[in-house]
């Protein structure tokens, strides 16, 4: 039986994107060779990284804009340095929402001054901090736009002319954005992309060659825009993934669908924890990220009985982060509503037996 995947990362893809990238590891369109055994610098696959970063543009609106999109290795962890190395020059500041933006904070202490802005983590980041000034003479803005673990989500981006750069590690792809009001942002692909192995990031080429250190040239934006992504031998498995989940997301009807899929997701989900008396969510009401919904039992000593009914339901990936604890139920794209219908009825049937 298949389960309900509500994991929050490596997480679930579609079924058909499965399916062809299996195929392609036997044998890619024909070609008698696989995915993985072709020269990353054969026609095959220049076409496939050709194709992905096409597409990424045409599915965020920005072509035509002056961006330029790579697939790079290291995890969007490797990218809170590599931000860093390429635009702090003298001061940045961090919107700090949970632990990943924690972790691009320190990162970033490793260049030049970085400063937090603002902080929910006296309330063990359950909100998005709104009552903050941003300095003028800031190099840039970072924010994270879901907090993955904490199950919070900005909705509206700051108004200010800094460049703003954003970890969308976990809500890229998720609906309709203003992606053009971003100088740079960043997803590792195993939350809405791809599998895990490589990391989007879509820069404004403008921004860049405006530090005076040296950066080695693995950590240049710069090298791997000139090499097309291909300085060094990409993760062509992530990348092949990748576009065809892009391709997929495209023939649902883009953001503007899947936006209005994961919206009618979250909020079904979100009424049946207000309603049940044995819940109670964990993100501040104006914050719940439409893609991790983090809720706990009232009675937490019931956790048993509530984890056997889900259990048998075939749920999987349900247990919240330690963080936090209870429970964070991810809604990426590819889950149906059907997995969201399954899980409400076993709130229901505990509600029924408490």
């Amino acid at each position: 039986m298949k389960k309900h995947n509500f994991s929050a990362g490596p997480a679930i893809l579609p079924q058909e994107v499965l399916q062809k990238a299996a195929e392609a590891v036997k044998e890619l369109d024909g070609i008698g060779l696989s995915l993985i055994e072709i020269s990353h610098r054969s026609k095959e696959f220049i076409a496939i990284m050709d194709e992905a970063q096409s597409l990424v543009l045409e599915l965020l609106g920005l072509q035509n804009k002056g961006y330029r999109v790579l697939f790079l290795q290291g995890g969007a962890s490797m990218q809170f340095l590599m931000v860093a190395q390429n635009l702090l020059e003298n001061k940045a500041g961090y919107l700090n929402t949970g632990t990943w933006s924690t972790k691009a904070l320190k990162e970033a202490k490793l260049f030049g001054e970085a400063l937090e802005v603002a902080s929910s983590k006296a309330e063990n980041f359950n909100h998005i901090p709104k009552q903050y000034t941003l300095s003028p003479d800031l190099d840039y803005f970072h924010i994270t736009t879901n907090n993955t673990i904490f199950g919070t989500q900005i909705k509206t981006l700051p108004e200010t002319t800094i460049p703003l750069v954003a970890d969308m590690s976990s809500d890229i792809f998720s609906k309709p954005f203003p992606y053009d009001q971003l100088a740079l942002f960043y997803a590792g692909a195993q939350k809405n992309m791809g599998p895990a192995g490589t990391t989007l990031v879509v820069v404004k080429e403008d921004i860049l060659g405006k530090v005076s250190r040296t950066i080695p040239s693995m950590l240049d934006y710069r090298v791997h825009i000139d090499k097309e992504s291909m300085f060094n031998t990409p993760p062509v498995f992530a990348v092949y993934t990748s576009l065809l989940n892009l391709r997929w997301i495209k023939a649902q009807g883009g953001l503007t669908q899947i936006g209005k899929r994961n919206e009618e997701k979250a909020q079904l989900l979100y009424a049946e924890i207000d309603r049940n008396p044995c819940f109670v969510g964990f993100a501040a009401a104006e914050d719940r990220s439409w893609m991790n919904v983090t809720f706990n039992l009232k009675d937490p000593d019931q956790g048993a009985a509530f984890d056997a009914l889900w259990t048998a339901a075939g749920i999987s990936g349900l247990k919240g982060h330690r963080s936090v604890g209870g429970y964070r139920a991810s809604i990426y794209n590819a889950l149906s509503l059907d997995s969201i219908h399954t899980l409400i009825a076993c709130m229901q049937d505990f509600e029924k037996q408490s």
